[in-house]
């Protein structure tokens, strides 16, 4: 496929990536996992060669790291970025991130997507799992368990980084559920943390030699300017609205890739 000339193959993949960034910029992901699906199965749907696993891993993890700073930037007024949380996951998932996608390029394409997978169906079951009520207070004292945030992440960090992701749509699920972080706040952080994340996988990547630069730029563009509307939309809609939305669009995603993976 000649990436440098196919014009209507780069519309389709700004689309993909100003929708996408757009709505994690509004529940508080990367975006992988409403790319991930998109990137392996629109381009051929619409007549596009497709992109194999380990490409469409690459090109998501560079798409998330400038996601991720044009959602914190939209963050960064209001006091709901946790520095305590965001440090504890932070260096862990880093690390972990950068492991799994470099190692990702041993593994065969149908591994990197019964691994994404996997990563989805936990998040949705733990979607629906009960979660701390209140959402208002001082959240620069929140206080949560610093080892159990840090070894959490450092798992998130490894798996997430096989499918180029940074692994937001298992640790806002995590947050909410194991560690009982207030909505907002886990929102608004994961996206700092998901910005390490992709830092250690973006490289991972880039060594592994997968990386593509049309449509990965393509995708950056797309991604900076969909990322920050998202995330002030984020700040005018119920909470509850926003877990519904995180929940509805993981829940679709693994029934795709598990339906695709089965039969």
């Amino acid at each position: 496929m000649d990436f440098n000339l196919d014009l209507g193959l780069i519309a389709g993949l700004f689309a993909i990536g100003f929708v996408g960034s757009m709505i994690s910029g509004m529940v508080g992901i990367g975006g992988s996992i409403i790319k991930y699906p998109m990137l392996l199965y629109i381009p051929p749907a619409l007549g596009f060669a497709a992109f194999t696993a380990q490409e469409v891993s690459a090109i998501s993890a560079v798409q998330v790291f400038f996601a991720t700073i044009a959602g914190v930037f939209a963050f960064r007024k209001g006091g709901y970025i946790n520095k305590a949380l965001v440090l504890a996951m932070g260096s862990a998932i880093v690390v972990g991130s950068f492991a799994g996608g470099y190692g990702s390029k041993f593994l065969a394409d149908s591994a990197i997507n019964v691994t994404y997978a996997i990563l989805a169906l936990i998040a949705a079951v733990m979607m629906f799992f009960p979660k701390r009520a209140e959402e208002n207070g001082d959240f620069t004292q929140l206080t949560f368990n610093k080892t159990l945030a840090f070894l959490l992440a450092g798992v998130i960090g490894i798996v997430s980084g096989i499918v180029g992701a940074a692994g937001a749509f298992i640790t806002v699920p995590v947050m909410l559920v194991i560690l009982r972080i207030p909505t907002r706040v886990a929102i608004a952080s994961s996206l700092a943390i998901t910005f390490i994340s992709s830092i250690g996988s973006t490289a991972g990547k880039l060594l592994g030699g997968h990386m593509l630069l049309v449509p990965s730029v393509v995708m950056v563009v797309a991604s900076l300017l969909a990322a920050p509307l998202g995330a002030l939309i984020s700040k005018k809609i119920n909470t509850k609205a926003l877990q519904w939305i995180l929940i509805a669009l993981i829940t679709a995603t693994v029934v795709k890739i598990w339906t695709d993976l089965l039969l």
